[in-house]
């Protein structure tokens, strides 16, 4: 992400909006002080300016737990579906430009990249869904292991049934009901 910083109003927005959904959904972060999470975010210019990307592109992110190693926030994308800001994305820069036609606007890693996010992986997915039930009609791309990659393929997971599935694709392909969901330590 390059040097972009919010501005007050758009810092005091996000704060709200965070805020707001924060109360919402405290089983996502039980024992986390609200108090402790903004005061990061404001100290921190360019994770705020990532969450408000986050957020500008369907995400909803929310705070999910604590990071060991740092001691920082970990936001994911928690909204119920896909990402609307996010979908009819190839997987990689790779598979874009394998496209000769039909070229999608984006792939996934570089707009997580653009975000200052990251993709989610399949580890991280299946941790989201035990908060809650996401993708119930979407479907999200996560981080492909690199056999996997090496090989044309990516993965992708949803819900359905009530069972978190992981699926594969050429990573060329992208699909209107098919996003990615991000993670951030602020």
């Amino acid at each position: 992400m390059g040097t972009i910083q919010l501005n007050d109003i758009q810092l005091s927005e996000l704060i709200g909006t965070l805020s707001a959904r924060f109360a919402k959904h405290k089983k996502r972060h039980e024992g986390i002080e609200w108090a402790n999470v903004v005061s990061k975010i404001r100290n921190n210019p360019t994770k705020a300016a990532s969450l408000y990307a986050m957020e500008q592109s369907g995400g909803e992110p929310d705070v999910v737990g604590v990071d060991d190693a740092t001691g920082g926030f970990i936001f994911f994308d928690c909204a119920d579906e896909s990402p609307k800001g996010r979908r009819s994305y190839c997987y990689d820069r790779e598979a874009l430009d394998s496209r000769k036609e039909h070229k999608p606007a984006n792939n996934v890693l570089d707009a997580a990249r653009e975000m200052g996010a990251r993709l989610l992986d399949e580890t991280q997915y299946r941790f989201l869904q035990t908060l809650g039930k996401f993708d119930l009609k979407t479907s999200s791309w996560v981080k492909t292991p690199d056999a996997i990659r090496k090989l044309g393929g990516a993965v992708f997971c949803d819900r359905r049934y009530d069972t978190v599935f992981l699926y594969h694709n050429g990573a060329e392909s992208y699909y209107a009901a098919r996003g990615f969901r991000c993670a951030l330590i602020v």
